[in-house]
C-alpha cells in the first residue's frame, strides 16, 4: 500500500492506523499548497480532489476520504482498532467517525482562511467549543471514544484536535480533551507517525 499524506493533515489518522497495525506501506509526501508530489508532478493527476489522504492499494486501486481509508485499514486486521463490521459496536464507531468528519474536521474550515473576518472566526470557535463539550463528556468517563480500547475514531480525533494549536484555540476548558491528547500522543505508533512526518524529533 502507498499513503499519500501531508504532515499534520487528516491523512495523519490513517498513517497512525497503519502503524498501529504494523502493516507494510510506503508514504508519499504531498505539497498541498502547490498540489505537487516530490518529483514536481501534479498530485491532482492521481487524485482529482486535490487533497489527502489517498491510499493506493497493491493492485493500483485508489481510495480517498479519511473516514473510508481509516475503516479499510482497520479491516485489514478485523477487530483490532475497529469492531468487526456488521456489529452494533461498529455502527457506534462509525457514528463517531461521521461526527468527527462533519462536525469537527469541517468545523475548522473557516480558520484555515487568513481572510476570515474576526466575527466569523468567533462563531467558528464557539461552534467547535460546543462539539468539544459533547466529546469531553464521553472522554471524562472513559479513556477512548468507544470505551477502554483505542480505535480509528481516536486517531482521527487526535489529529483534528491538534489543529487547535495551529489556530490558537484554547483547549484548557476541556481537561478531558487535553488528557486524551496526551494519552494518544504517548502511544508508540503515534510517536512513530509524528517522527515520520517530521513533526517531532
Amino acid at each position: 500500500m502507498k499513503l499519500y499524506y501531508t504532515p499534520g493533515a487528516c491523512s495523519q489518522a490513517p498513517h497512525i492506523a497503519l502503524r498501529e497495525l504494523g502493516l507494510a506501506f510506503d508514504t508519499v509526501k504531498v505539497d498541498l499548497a502547490k498540489h505537487t508530489l516530490p518529483d514536481g508532478s501534479d498530485f491532482r493527476a492521481i487524485n482529482p480532489k486535490g487533497y489527502v489522504p489517498l491510499l493506493e492499494l497493491d493492485d493500483g486501486t485508489r481510495l480517498s476520504e479519511a473516514s473510508v481509508i481509516l475503516q479499510y485499514v482497520a479491516d485489514q486486521k478485523p477487530g483490532t482498532i475497529a469492531p468487526v463490521f456488521g456489529t452494533l459496536s461498529r455502527w457506534k464507531l462509525m457514528e463517531w467517525i461521521a461526527f468527527i468528519s462533519t462536525e469537527v474536521h469541517k468545523g475548522f474550515g473557516p480558520l484555515w482562511n487568513p481572510k476570515t473576518p474576526a466575527e466569523v472566526r468567533g462563531w467558528t470557535v464557539q461552534a467547535l467549543g460546543n462539539r468539544f463539550t459533547l466529546i469531553a463528556k464521553t472522554l471524562a468517563d472513559q479513556p477512548y471514544l468507544t470505551g477502554a480500547e483505542f480505535s480509528i475514531a481516536d486517531a482521527y480525533l487526535f489529529v483534528v484536535l491538534n489543529w487547535t494549536g495551529l489556530h490558537k484555540v484554547d483547549l484548557s476548558p476541556w481537561p478531558a480533551l487535553t488528557a486524551f491528547q496526551a494519552r494518544v500522543a504517548a502511544r508508540p505508533a503515534v510517536q512513530a507517525t509524528l517522527k515520520a512526518e517530521g513533526l517531532i524529533k
